[in-house]
Parts: C-alpha cells; sequence; structure tokens
C-alpha cells in the first residue's frame, strides 16, 4: 500500500458544508486502501473483472472525490481492471492490466447519480428560463430534492440507497453509462458492420462499394415496403412487398430493427433478413440510426460499429454552410454514442475511408479483442 499525500481539492466548490464534511472524513480510510503494482487479486479484490469506460474522467476535475491524487483519469474507451469495489462509491482501479499503481474512479452508481442530478438541475434551469420541456416529478416543479441531490448530508444508509430514486421520471428519462464489463479473446467474429454517421456522409457509398468489391464477403439486408411493385420489381430482390397489416403485426411483434414512412409507404428492416445473411457466413453491412445499437449490440448480431466523421472544414470549401451543418450532426452523434464506437474514421476522402476501413476489418479478425462479457457468457 502507498502513503498518499492529499492536498486540498481545487475543483470549484459547490458543495454544501456537510457534504464537504462528508467527503473529506472518507479520505484517511480511502487513501491507505489504494493498492501498490505488485498488489495481488484475493478475497475483495477483483483479479479478472475488466471494465471498458463509457465516459471521461479526470479526478483533478472532480468535487466528489475524497482525495484527488489518489483517483486515476480515463477517457471513453478505455480498459480498466477492477482491482477493488468494496467500497460503495469509489473503486479500485488500473488501466489495463499495465502493473502500474491502483487508483480511484467513481463507482457505477455513484456516477449515474452524479449524471442524473446533473441532468435534473439542467432541467431545473430550462424550467426557469422557460426553455425545457414539462417535468414530470413527485413536485410540481423541477426541484433537485426530488431525486435526493443532496444525499451525502444523510446518513450512510440512506446514501447507499440513493438510486432508488430512479423510479423519478427524470432518472427514467436518462440512458446513463458507465462502465461495460469486457473480456479479451485471441479472435471473435463480428457478423454485423454497422456504419453510424451524420446523413450525408457517405455511408451508402461506403457500403455499396464494399459489396461490391467483396461479395462473397458482405451482404446489405433486403428492405421490406408496403408500396406496390413497379413493372421492372421482383419480390425479394430489390425489395420484399407486404400488406400494410402484415407490416403493422410484425413490427408489433418486435420483428423490425427500424422502420419509417416515405412518401405514405412504410419501409423497414427485418431482423430476419439480417439473420439470413450471417446463415449464409457473410457479414451484413447496416447504415442505420444509432438508436438501433440498443438490438444490435448482443451476441447474436456481434456488432462493429464504425463512426464516419464529417470532414474537417479546414480541408475544403463550404459555400452552402452544408458541410457545418454536417459537422455540427456529426459531433452531436459522438456526444450521445461515442462510448458505443469501435472505430471513428474521419472522411476527409472517400477512397481512403474505404481503405481504411477495410484494413480496420482486416486486424479486428485477426488480432485480439476486447468483447462485452454478455457477448461470451
Amino acid at each position: 500500500m502507498y502513503a498518499l499525500k492529499c492536498s486540498p481539492i481545487h475543483a470549484p466548490l459547490l458543495l454544501t458544508p456537510k457534504l464537504q464534511l462528508y467527503l473529506f472524513s472518507s479520505i484517511g480510510y480511502l487513501a491507505t486502501r489504494v493498492l501498490g503494482p505488485a498488489a495481488s487479486c484475493h478475497g475483495q479484490y477483483c483479479k479478472d473483472i475488466f471494465v471498458r469506460a463509457q465516459f471521461d474522467y479526470d479526478p483533478l476535475e472532480d468535487d466528489l472525490i475524497p482525495c484527488a491524487q489518489a483517483g486515476i483519469s480515463f477517457k471513453v474507451g478505455d480498459i480498466l481492471q477492477i482491482i477493488n469495489k468494496e467500497d460503495h462509491n469509489w473503486w479500485q482501479a488500473r488501466r489495463d492490466c499495465s502493473g502500474g499503481s491502483a487508483g480511484l474512479i467513481p463507482s457505477p452508481e455513484l456516477q449515474e447519480w452524479r449524471a442524473a442530478c446533473s441532468a435534473v438541475e439542467k432541467s431545473k434551469h430550462e424550467q426557469e428560463r422557460g426553455t425545457g420541456p414539462g417535468c414530470t416529478s413527485h413536485t410540481d416543479g423541477c426541484d433537485s430534492s426530488t431525486v435526493n441531490c443532496s444525499i451525502f448530508g444523510r446518513k450512510k444508509k440512506q446514501y447507499k440507497d440513493k438510486y432508488l430514486a430512479k423510479h423519478n421520471a427524470v432518472f427514467d428519462q436518462l440512458d446513463l453509462v458507465t462502465y461495460e464489463e469486457v473480456v479479451k479473446l485471441p479472435t471473435f467474429p463480428r457478423r454485423t458492420l454497422v456504419l453510424l454517421g451524420a446523413h450525408g456522409v457517405g455511408r451508402r457509398h461506403i457500403k455499396n462499394t464494399l459489396i461490391a468489391k467483396h461479395p462473397d464477403q458482405y451482404a446489405y439486408p433486403i428492405p421490406h415496403t408496403t408500396r406496390p411493385p413497379r413493372p421492372d420489381e421482383e419480390n425479394g430482390r430489390n425489395y420484399y412487398f407486404v400488406s400494410h397489416d402484415e407490416m403493422m403485426t410484425d413490427i408489433a411483434a418486435n420483428e423490425y430493427l427500424e422502420y419509417g414512412t416515405h412518401e405514405d409507404a412504410m419501409y423497414g428492416t427485418k431482423l430476419e433478413t439480417i439473420r439470413k445473411i450471417h446463415q449464409e457466413g457473410r457479414v451484413a453491412i447496416l447504415d442505420v440510426e444509432p438508436q438501433a445499437l440498443k438490438v444490435l449490440r448482443t451476441r447474436e448480431f456481434a456488432p462493429y460499429v464504425v463512426f464516419i466523421a464529417a470532414p474537417l472544414l479546414h480541408n475544403m470549401a463550404d459555400y452552402d454552410g452544408s458541410l457545418e451543418r454536417l459537422a455540427k450532426e456529426s459531433d452531436l452523434l459522438r456526444q450521445a454514442y461515442g462510448h458505443l464506437f469501435d472505430l471513428t474514421i474521419v472522411n476527409n476522402d472517400i477512397e481512403e475511408t474505404i481503405g481504411a476501413l477495410e484494413r480496420a476489418i482486416e486486424r479486428v479478425h485477426s488480432t485480439p479483442q476486447w468483447i462485452p462479457v454478455a457477448w461470451v457468457y
């Protein structure tokens, strides 16, 4: 164990006196239990637990950590080895079995609580300005007390129960992300290639090029539609033609990955068409909306998620502002879903992007990978 010298926290002190007292009283307990590089994992320690971080963290900017020097920083996508999670609020971890010293990271519950309270405060301020949506909670207003945002000043048992506030509507509306447990495998076949990106960034061209170059390796699931076939169209070639009632029945049975309406006709991608491609031994390529990942990120579909980012604005002229709009949409997607990306490629040149993607997929098939535990066990 290491003896740590903890300086006062210099982050903005937005804490109540009770909260500050609670946090600083914890410094001695937590700091003296941080493990050194040679520490073994046994008893309460978690030798073989690895997680992928789904948020950025810097202990020097955290006004809740008992000792900033005892924390470790990380970025979205970093792999952390969990050494000890005995404390309810602060886990001990090190980066990817590096052999370095363990440090403190916020527990999932603490991070979820923090994110939820931040959202409550944002909602409250929007309500005060009259710019936010209506707030449904246990009270008429968006009061942070409805989600126990001052819980630190209460008894420890109540603090441990703080996430019971998830029943509040504000919590229910959040898609809270913290860590995803992963395992490292020598190889793991990816069955689906998911291309995410802003509309107009070039995903369709990339998809069509890959299928044309490697027809034995890739295929695109044929969509279903309720529009009538044209004279030159054959069912099952470009589209599967179904009745409106049939499509609505299948949607109600959760048989569609996604669907929508265009010119009074419905279009959708049925899950069975993706499974058919897998049965043929090929990889299904999808250019879908990011919400579809909630269905796809499973062992069955085993996706490799590639984000095609908008080109850098300084590389080209933007006469009508379309590139700026593309860049803004791209940034919003990255902020909201970046923790789900396996790879990000900036599409400054479409042919270079396709080449980079092909090389990345080759590496995936030949090098060890960190895979969500849920896909394996």
